[in-house]
This record gives C-alpha cells, structure tokens and sequence, in this order.
C-alpha cells in the first residue's frame, strides 16, 4: 500500500514538473517566434525603402568628368546603398523590352537621357530626407532632372511606422502575458507543496533555507523548457530558410545567437522570480489560509 501510494507521488510529481516545463517551453516559444517576427519585419521593411530609386537624368552635353565626379560623390555619401549608372542606349533597350516595340526606329532617334540610378539606406527613406537628397542633387548644373515616387515615400514610411507601432505593443502585451502564465504555471506546483512549506517554517527553518530548494527546482525546469524552445525555434529557422530563403534569416548570424541566448536567460529569470514570489505568498500564509 505505502508502496503504491509512493509510485502514485512520484508520477504526480513528475506530471507537475512536465506541465511546467512544457508551458514554459511553448510560452518561450512563441515569445522567441514573436522576436523573431519583429526582428524580420524591420529587415523586410528596410528592404522595400531601399528599393525606392532616385533617377537622375543628366543633360546631353554633361561631361564624363562631371559625370565620373558624380559618381564618387554618390559612392562616398552616407545615404547611398547602392548607385547604378544607365546610359541611353541602355534605357532604350530596357524600354522596348518592356513594351515589345522599338521606338528609337519609329522616331529616328533617342530621346531618353543618361542617367544614375540610386537606392537609399532605409534610415533616410522619409518624406523629407528624400526631398533634401533631391534638392541637393538636383543643383548641379548638368542634372537636368531628378525624379522620385514621393507618394510611393510617404506611404512606405507611414506603413512601416505603423507597422512597427503595432507589433511592439503586441509584443509589449505578449511578454506580459507570457511572464503572467509562467507564473501561473509555477504557483500551482509550489501550490502542491504549500503545507511542506509551512511545516518546514513551523519547525523553525528560515524562509531562505525553505526558498532555496524551490527556486534551484524550478531554475531548472525553466532551463529544460528554455531548450525545448529553442530546438522548435531553431526548427523553424531552418524551415523557413530553406523554403524562403529571401527574407535572408541567416545573413546575420549574431542576431539570431542574441535571440536564442535571450530566450534561455528569459526562462530562467521567469522562473526564478515566478518561484520566489510564489514562495513567499505561501510562507506569509496562516495556517488556517491553506486550506483556501
């Protein structure tokens, strides 16, 4: 009897810590997949600003040390992610690709003009940072024009703003969340333990001695459910990389170690601070309020 009562103890035992570790893994989980959303989001939304063009269409009579002087300048300035020069002859073939019709031989001549094509870096794709670039560029006395989407500038910059306003208070309130049901978690299996906890301080231990046991417990529990996250999260990452390699998941591998290493530490910290406010709730219960 005393035997079956002691196996029964045990499995209720274990089936507690496995409750707690897959909770706190799943929660770390889905927290690591929200970082990683919001950690990609920026990425995807800097590439759409750096795919807006400034067009710079030079004059005919511009001369190929003005051109080439240009050229350096754009190169060397902080806002330049990448610069591509387009000849005439180059825009025409490109056009009546396009079109399918070669309108260079239906007017006897070309009427586009060289010109250099520049991609910002997405820090200064907004409305008024384009318009300074423009102007700026557009005083040099062999440009004939400068060109540029600013509806599309304004909406991009707008969307991405709104965007990333949103996502960090999802994430504001999913972390919050998730801290609330680690707890949750964690209190109901000290919860178990409540009258071993106030026998142990009946008979005179101190509420560090009686703490230390639980907190060391459930650090550990937090670590095995720290690296169940992370396997599913790693398991994800190589998912998506091998089937959409163009969000570039793995271009910077340090960001990736920082978010894995956030979520360890996160589960560990949780459950340490989940345990010792847990613990003290019920040492500083009486003893009639066990029962409640």
């Amino acid at each position: 009897m005393a035997q079956s009562f002691e196996k029964y103890q045990r499995r209720k035992l274990i089936s507690s810590y496995f409750s707690v570790v897959l909770s706190i893994g799943l929660v770390l989980f889905l927290l690591g997949i929200l970082a990683l959303l919001v950690l990609n989001t920026k990425k995807l939304a800097d590439r759409s600003k750096e795919q807006i063009t400034i067009s710079i269409f030079l004059k005919n009579d511009a001369k190929d040390t003005e051109v080439d002087q240009l050229k350096k300048t754009l190169a060397m300035a902080d806002y330049t992610k990448s610069a591509l020069y387009v000849s005439k002859e180059d825009a025409a073939a490109a056009h009546k690709e396009d079109i399918g019709e070669d309108f260079v031989d239906y007017l006897g001549y070309n009427p586009l003009k060289n010109s250099i094509d520049v991609n910002l870096k997405a820090d200064f794709v907004t409305a008024d940072k384009v318009a300074e670039i423009a102007d700026e560029l557009g005083q040099r006395s062999f440009v004939d024009e400068v060109s540029y989407d600013k509806v599309l500038v304004g909406m991009v910059a707008k969307s991405v703003e709104r965007i990333g306003f949103w996502i960090l208070v999802a994430s504001g309130i999913f972390t919050v969340i998730a801290v609330l049901l680690i707890n949750s978690s964690i209190r109901l299996s000290i919860y178990s333990k409540r009258f071993i906890i106030k026998t142990m301080q009946m008979v005179g231990a101190t509420k560090q001695f009686i703490r230390r046991p639980f907190i060391w417990q459930n650090i550990k529990l937090g670590m095995l459910g720290a690296l169940l996250a992370l396997l599913a999260i790693v398991g994800v990452i190589y998912y998506i990389n091998l089937n959409f390699q163009d969000l570039g998941l793995l271009e910077d591998p340090y960001i990736l170690v920082v978010l894995l290493v956030s979520v360890f530490v996160s589960g560990i910290v949780i459950s340490l601070v989940s345990t010792y406010f847990a613990t003290q709730r019920f040492l500083n219960l009486r003893t009639d309020e066990l029962y409640y």
